[in-house]
Parts: structure tokens; C-alpha cells; sequence
């Protein structure tokens, strides 16, 4: 592991997690779509010196560790397969779009990435944006060619039209419900994720800020798309932060949890929220199925997807963000959801 709990690399830590430290050059003059070499090193354990494979319902797959000598590569907020378990969008939360695909071997597991490149957003002329707090992209929804992306600091859900090769600015922002007075600075929308399309939200979209708190200190969501729009909250449990979901074929909704501390340093929480509680005016909850600290393969874990393998296997695919930070990683970790 690269965290140690040693007071200073934890400090150094903090401020990283925080957004203080470490950032990426921005590009000049016109925007264009960069490859990027990407350097990937398998992760077979995810508890760090033990073989176990098995964390409740979730079974490990496998992993890797990222890098690259792109001073852009890193800041990964949020992901979604557009082929299942290969081809992916991505935003950053430097401000730029990434695509790629994960390749497999032949038992399954992940072995590579293939194909990286980054894209700087651009405004309605074309131009590259360098304020930070216009595109701190960090929620991630794909449907019908379509991504819609939730932005903190300046709150708003945009959508975009996806072409890898040349991302344009959004063509349209959506009503997002929640008074913005009610969203706290640094931690808006972190999940942006379609419903299940048969259920009661009709494949509406479904938003979920990282810790903006209503009076009874729940976190505030909403469902902005579908006949049943309106404002709910997510029970908050403990110390942690939501940082991404995706609803599940039975319709409930998987959220990816996240808690720093000087004391205990990262943590990692997977939740599954009732669907039944995804509404209106309710206080969404439900179980913690695994929860993972330092002592795993885990950094500042922040993207999330959910997705079908060609076996049947329904799975769950997560993705860190460093924060351009030398004491982070950029890791992709892959995990069998049993339902039995």
C-alpha cells in the first residue's frame, strides 16, 4: 500500500483528499482528444496479504493499478460501461472526459487497459474551461448516446451528446429540485444514475449529493425524471460519504460509501438502498453489504458502475480518484454480487 499511518503521510493525505494539493496542467490553445499510455499492474488480493476472495456477498475478481506519465491522467470521479465490462466514459473532476476499455483474460479477470484518452470540457465556443469550480465533474449517468453529468461547487446537471472523438459542450441543464441553498459547496451531486426502466420510476434519473444534509442530518436526493419526481433523502450512517451508485436489476440502489479520518485513514463502505424507500418524501436506507479499510487493495474510491457479464454474472465495477496526488492511487477494482 502507499498510505502509511504515519502522522505526516496521513496530513499530506488529508489535504490531497480535501482538493488542496497536487493539480494537473491544464491544456492550451485548442481542444484535442489525448491518448494516453496507461501502465497496468494486476491486483490479485484484495485483502492485502490474504488469498480470501469472498466479502459478504461480493466476490473479488481482480484489479489493477494504474499509471501513466500523463501529467492529465488521474482526478477519476465517475465511469459508466457503454459495452459491458469493456468499452467506458469517464469524467474527471479536473474537468476532463476519459474513454477506454478494460480488457479481460481468459478466466474472466482484468488484466489491461486499451485505448485511454482524455478530453478536456469545453464551453459553447469550443474552448477549453480551466476554472475549476465550472467543471468539478462528479456524478455519471450514460443512456441512449447521452451523458448526463453532475457538477459540485457550481451545482448543475448537464447533459451531453457522447462522441469520443469530440465532446461538446452540454446541450441542455436539468431541473434538479433540491433548493441549491441546500447543497453545500464541495459536496453536491455525486451519483447521477438511470432507474431501472420497469420499475416506478420509469428509467427516470435519480441524483444523490455526497453530504449536503437536510435538519434531521439525512443527505439530500431527488428524482428528477419519471412520474414520480420529487425530493428524498439518504439515511446517513456513520462517518461515511456517498461518492457514486447505480441501481440493480431488482430495482434497488447500490451506493459507494466513503470515510477519512486522521486516526483511521480511508475507508470504503458498499450500500444497498431498498427501492421501495426511493421516493418522494421517504428517508431512503438500507444494509451495508461490505466495508473495507487500509488493510485492502482501497484508495479514495469514487466511481462506481453495475453490469451483466456474458456468463450472468451481475457485477460491480469501482474506480479511485487520487487527486493528482503522489501518496494516491488511480485503481480499478471488480467484484461478483451474489443474490442467492
Amino acid at each position: 500500500m502507499i498510505f502509511s499511518r504515519g502522522g505526516f503521510q496521513q496530513t499530506l493525505l488529508a489535504i490531497a483528499l480535501f482538493g488542496i494539493a497536487f493539480s494537473p496542467a491544464f491544456a492550451a490553445g485548442p481542444v484535442s482528444v489525448e491518448p494516453i499510455e496507461i501502465s497496468a499492474r494486476p491486483i490479485s488480493q484484495f485483502q492485502i496479504g490474504r488469498a480470501e476472495k469472498q466479502f459478504g456477498p461480493l466476490e473479488f475478481v481482480g484489479g489493477l493499478e494504474m499509471t501513466s506519465p500523463s501529467r492529465d491522467f488521474g482526478a477519476l470521479s465517475a465511469f459508466r460501461f457503454r459495452k459491458p465490462g469493456s468499452d467506458f466514459v469517464g469524467v474527471a473532476d479536473t474537468g476532463f472526459w476519459f474513454f477506454g476499455s478494460v480488457v479481460h483474460d481468459a478466466d474472466k479477470r482484468p488484466v489491461g487497459i486499451q485505448n485511454f484518452r482524455m478530453q478536456q470540457m469545453v464551453d459553447d465556443a469550443g474552448q477549453p474551461i480551466d476554472e475549476k469550480w465550472e467543471v468539478d465533474a462528479e456524478g455519471l449517468a450514460v443512456k441512449d448516446g447521452i451523458a448526463t453529468v453532475g457538477f459540485e461547487r457550481n451545482h448543475r446537471i448537464a447533459q451531453f451528446k457522447i462522441d469520443a472523438d469530440d465532446m461538446k459542450a452540454p446541450f441542455k441543464q436539468l431541473d434538479f429540485l433540491i433548493p441549491a441553498w441546500e447543497l453545500r459547496r464541495n459536496r453536491g451531486f455525486e451519483t447521477v444514475t438511470h432507474a431501472n426502466p420497469n420499475g416506478q420510476h420509469k428509467g427516470g434519473l435519480v441524483v444523490v449529493s455526497e453530504k449536503s444534509l437536510d435538519k434531521a442530518r439525512n443527505i439530500y436526493a431527488a428524482i428528477i425524471e419519471g412520474p414520480h419526481k420529487g425530493i428524498f433523502t439518504v439515511k446517513r450512517n456513520g462517518d461515511f460519504d456517498i461518492t457514486d451508485g447505480a441501481f440493480l436489476p431488482d430495482g434497488d440502489l447500490l451506493l459507494l460509501e466513503r470515510s477519512f479520518s486522521m486516526a483511521g485513514g480511508v475507508k470504503m463502505r458498499l450500500r444497498r438502498i431498498y427501492g421501495e424507500s426511493v421516493e418522494k418524501g421517504a428517508v431512503a436506507d438500507g444494509p451495508v453489504l461490505m466495508q473495507a479499510d487500509m488493510g485492502y487493495q482501497i484508495d479514495n474510491m469514487e466511481g462506481l458502475d453495475v453490469w451483466t457479464r456474458d456468463d450472468g454474472a451481475l457485477m460491480v465495477s469501482l474506480v479511485s480518484d487520487d487527486n493528482h496526488s503522489i501518496l494516491q492511487r488511480n485503481l480499478y477494482l471488480e467484484f461478483i454480487l451474489h443474490e442467492d
